[in-house]
């Protein structure tokens, strides 16, 4: 005997076929057999202009909008203390590599310093021995907010201090005592790292100090290859911004791995991409905002250092 809820689903089939299958029919999904339409890629130049211009028409309307209720915060009682300060939108790079971090080699991990700087202010704090007073002096003029050692380590320990600081550098021989909160440093990106040029010796942490404060960038795949980074902001001038993308894309190009690849090649052999003509090193490439909407895709042919058009309009 069918039970109820096997009874309705008969009725209902029987009831609307030409519906079930009008739904089945022009249901859009994509597929491996099915592959989405591709997304079209403009010159990193055009794609640039497309954010820029999206920030500026945000950046008008949060002030139109500002100006329109500027009655209603009188009425609530609201003190305006100055003018409106707009919103600095971040522009940033999306970049999907043919690399798989969990593959020996392939994990892409630095920092460098950018042309024009990120705009972004940076607090530092350094990590040198209490009984260093020329350089905690030094470092402190140089613009770091914390130095210190045992008692800095010791109130991060305890909780004290907030961890309201966006780089952390060590002297070297800081490093075996910073292991005491490594779990808290480690989980939020301040560990200091060789790879990221956070650990440095006595007599070049002032350089280390001014160089982050001025705007050094970040970078890493994540478990998928891809890499985030902001490039300047939307108060930045185009040219300035071509500059920090043009920087940029050389220090990527210069961490490219001797053998990368995602998956399997034909063949049926895995990964590797060494010595192959086919393997591509960039596989997609976007810009995009902080507040922005969506991303606008970049031609890799305007966008590799290795190519003829780096930085310049391809033929389509």
């Amino acid at each position: 005997m069918l039970s109820n809820t096997v009874l309705r689903q008969i009725r209902v089939f029987s009831i609307r076929p030409s519906s079930a299958i009008a739904s089945c029919t022009f249901r859009s999904y994509v597929s491996r057999a099915h592959p989405s339409a591709s997304n079209p890629v403009f010159p990193v130049g055009d794609a640039l202009s497309t954010v820029l211009q999206g920030i500026q028409e945000r950046k008008g309307l949060r002030e139109e909008k500002w100006e329109k209720n500027s009655t209603a915060r009188v009425s609530k009682g609201i003190k305006e203390e100055g003018p409106y300060r707009n919103q600095d939108e971040t522009v940033e790079i999306a970049l999907n590599l043919n690399v798989d971090p969990r593959k020996p080699g392939q994990a892409i991990r630095g920092s460098l310093p950018l042309p024009h700087g990120t705009g972004k202010k940076v607090n530092v704090i350094v990590f040198t021995p209490d009984d260093a007073a020329d350089t905690i002096e030094a470092a402190k003029k140089a613009g770091a907010t914390h130095v210190g050692g045992s008692s800095l380590i010791e109130s991060i320990s305890r909780g004290e201090m907030p961890l309201n600081f966006d780089r952390a550098l060590a002297t070297p021989d800081m490093m075996p005592q910073l292991s005491k909160i490594s779990r808290i440093l480690g989980p939020r990106g301040l560990m200091p790292n060789a790879k990221l040029d956070t650990i440095q010796p006595a007599d070049r942490i002032v350089d280390a100090v001014k160089a982050q404060a001025a705007g050094m960038v970040q970078y890493r795949t994540d478990k998928n290859g891809i890499i985030h980074a902001g490039v300047g902001k939307g108060s930045f001038t185009p040219e300035q911004l071509s500059d920090n993308i043009r920087e940029f894309m050389t220090a990527i190009q210069s961490a490219k791995p001797e053998s990368y690849g995602k998956g399997k090649k034909k063949g049926g052999k895995k990964g590797g991409g060494k010595g192959s003509k086919d393997a591509k090193y960039y596989l997609k490439a976007y810009l995009t905002s902080s507040q922005g909407k969506g991303s606008v895709g970049i031609d890799l042919r305007t966008l590799d250092p290795t190519s003829s058009y780096f930085m310049s309009v391809a033929p389509s």
